[in-house]
């Protein structure tokens, strides 16, 4: 059964759709504040979410398209399978070892400029070594990351596929 590329991109826009969703039921409803790296790891998936909408909605004929709009989107998401990578090795440090609780990441944006945030929040801070959720004993960046891993699979695959090839359909034309 082949796929097509509609239905892939559909399936990877519901996914963000999904992952934005639960991370917005645990900040508003469970009362989870998001650290700077899960806002980061958001920054991502939304963009998985942006590039996957348009390329379902423009559902492009050309290959090259259908690339370009596969290579973005796993860009967008292996930002956030990388910044999860790097929140779980932060959360498996010893204790004396976890950087210190900095300033929150209003501050770091009002104050600094946007080069010196992204180094200070990717560095990690102690807060974001808390793990205050858990389900089958892991922590909730450790099921980011393999959600992410899943979605970088599936958009990769998209990527390097092969596309069946589509003629431009013409009208017949008439013999005399």
């Amino acid at each position: 059964m082949q796929w097509s590329y509609r239905f892939v991109s559909g399936v990877l826009f519901c996914a963000s759709v999904v992952g934005m969703a639960f991370a917005l039921y645990l900040e508003h409803v469970q009362g989870l504040a998001p650290c700077p790296l899960c806002v980061f790891q958001r920054v991502g998936l939304i963009g998985l979410g942006i590039i996957s909408l348009i390329a379902l909605l423009h559902n492009p004929l050309s290959g090259a398209f259908k690339r370009l709009y596969a290579f973005l989107g796993s860009l967008s998401i292996l930002w956030s399978a990388g910044v999860a990578a790097r929140h779980v090795w932060l959360q498996n440090l010893p204790p004396d070892q976890v950087p210190s609780c900095g300033p929150g990441l209003d501050y770091l944006v009002d104050a600094l400029p946007m080069k010196a945030v992204l180094q200070q929040v990717l560095s990690g801070s102690g807060e974001c070594a808390v793990i205050d959720w858990t389900f089958l004993g892991q922590s909730l960046p450790v099921w980011s990351l393999v959600f992410f891993i899943v979605l970088t699979i599936i958009s990769i695959w998209q990527l390097i596929r092969t596309y069946p090839y589509t003629a431009a359909k013409t009208k017949p034309v008439k013999k005399k």
